[in-house]
């Protein structure tokens, strides 16, 4: 990686940088949360520390907090899983897989979406490593 691009990954310790970030991150996943057609539950859960009331508040546009580092590294890995899918299949699997068994060794016949959940942030670089990797990126 050269200087340039290790310059442009923002650095989510920095709490102005958060507060920055949070309003596209929270437009993004709110979106993706359509798309992907997941529970409220699911959502907050795939989050780590958002909490089901602020969730709502969020799909109002009626939170105005700044999400976590952690936060952040999840709603990255989980654009990053969509934009991957997306140009891997065509739609309506690219929007559907997350939700579909998976028999491939990351997943063990389980749902990728319940993988993430459970494993959290590493098991969600997996699945974005998986997914770049099947279209060639790795």
């Amino acid at each position: 990686m050269d200087s340039g691009q290790a310059a442009a990954i923002p650095n989510l310790s920095d709490a102005d940088i958060r507060e920055r970030l949070t309003p596209a991150a929270v437009d993004g996943v709110v979106r993706l949360a359509e798309i992907w057609r997941l529970t409220s539950a699911e959502v907050c859960a795939l989050l780590g520390d958002v909490s089901e009331r602020t969730w709502f508040r969020m799909k109002k546009g009626e939170w105005s907090g700044a999400l976590s580092h952690d936060t952040l590294t999840r709603v990255s890995a989980l654009i990053g899983i969509f934009k991957g899918l997306r140009l891997l299949f065509s739609e309506p699997l690219s929007d559907e897989w997350v939700r579909l068994p998976n028999k491939g060794p990351l997943y063990g016949g389980r749902r990728p979406l319940d993988a993430m959940i459970e494993g959290g942030i590493p098991k969600m670089l997996e699945v974005r490593q998986h997914i770049d990797a099947l279209r060639g990126g790795l």
